[in-house]
């Protein structure tokens, strides 16, 4: 067996991070110390506390509902909202949970389904894109499946080097084989896949039109990447679909696999962005409240049309552009 990844990293110890080793103490001290149903009650609250001090998040959350769901009231929207921003509260804390809890503790909080089409992909030599979905649940339940099967995670780097160290070392510690690997390291994840390994990837969010086709999502040109359709192709790969959800009486959580998606991969771009985005709108339509709702996913427009969300009269970008006016002057 080969040293792990988590036992090879090495943590940044200069006295200058310190405070940032203090602030995940404390995050560690609750997730190990509170009983589960205490962390859920308390991150609805941080979730409703983050609301109302983020305009921003606010803003782009509801925003994202009134485009997507046109049919429901603004009583039902509005309740819907809160829903999700007491949802992302809990994340907050099953993030801690997935990094830190104990793993014969997480072991009591799951079931999943399908894990047979992971195991027949490998028997075929396959490797495996895992289509997941930016559930609010999404750390904890790749934690939670990397202790049943051995996954590699597609991550983007973070600046801070205590938190770039605890997201690495908190993703491959429940498996000796797992791997990160930084988004903008294509060879890598080819690589990985060719090698008959399982890299999770979320392709629900948008990331501009330099890589991306529009399509529709809840109705609403979407501006979606074409990455999975290139690396199924290129990687030799089969993409496996996966849902991941919290029980409504936050007792635990489920995962569930679902059959391959075959057709994707075969060199028609355009056509894939559209069948994983009705599979992603499919299952946000029937766990809307545990999503995402913050991300801006309907940021890019196609050209001539209005940006949805006009962030520029906001606040907090009015502070950024002075700031950067006032960099470019210096």
């Amino acid at each position: 067996m080969s040293q792990s990844e988590a036992d090879s990293l090495k943590a940044p110890l200069h006295p200058k991070h310190w405070p940032t080793w203090c602030v995940f103490g404390l995050w560690w001290l609750l997730v190990v110390l509170l009983p589960l149903p205490i962390q859920m009650w308390l991150g609805g609250k941080l979730g409703r506390l983050a609301a109302r001090l983020s305009e921003r998040r606010a803003r782009i959350t509801r925003k994202n509902l009134e485009l997507c769901f046109p049919e429901k009231t603004e009583q039902e929207r509005e309740a819907l909202f809160w829903e999700s921003m007491e949802s992302a509260g809990k994340g907050f804390f099953e993030s801690g949970m997935a990094w830190f809890g104990p793993q014969w503790r997480l072991r009591r909080w799951y079931t999943i389904e399908g894990l047979e089409h992971l195991q027949a992909a490998h028997d075929e030599g396959k490797g495996v894109l895992l289509l997941g979905i930016h559930f609010t649940t999404i750390e904890i339940c790749a934690a939670f499946i990397n202790q049943s099967y051995s996954i590699d995670g597609f991550y983007r780097p973070h600046k801070n080097p205590v938190y770039e160290y605890v997201q690495r070392w908190g993703r491959v510690r429940h498996n000796p084989y797992s791997h990160t690997i930084p988004r903008s390291d294509v060879r890598g994840i080819i690589r990985n896949l060719r090698n008959k390994r399982a890299i999770n990837y979320a392709p629900d969010q948008d990331y501009g039109k330099k890589h991306s086709v529009f399509a529709p999502f809840f109705g609403i040109p979407a501006a979606t990447v074409t990455a999975p359709s290139q690396l199924i192709r290129v990687g030799k790969a089969k993409a496996i679909p996966y849902v991941t959800g919290r029980h409504s009486d936050d007792s635990g959580y489920y995962i569930r696999f679902y059959p391959p998606m075959d057709e994707l991969g075969q060199g028609d771009e355009q056509a894939d962005a559209e069948l994983i985005n009705a599979f992603v709108e499919r299952e946000v339509r029937r766990n809307p409240g545990q999503y995402l709702w913050s991300h801006r996913r309907f940021k890019t427009r196609p050209d001539g049309e209005k940006d949805f969300y006009r962030v520029e009269h906001m606040p907090w970008k009015q502070r950024r552009l002075k700031q950067e006016q006032q960099r470019k002057r210096k």
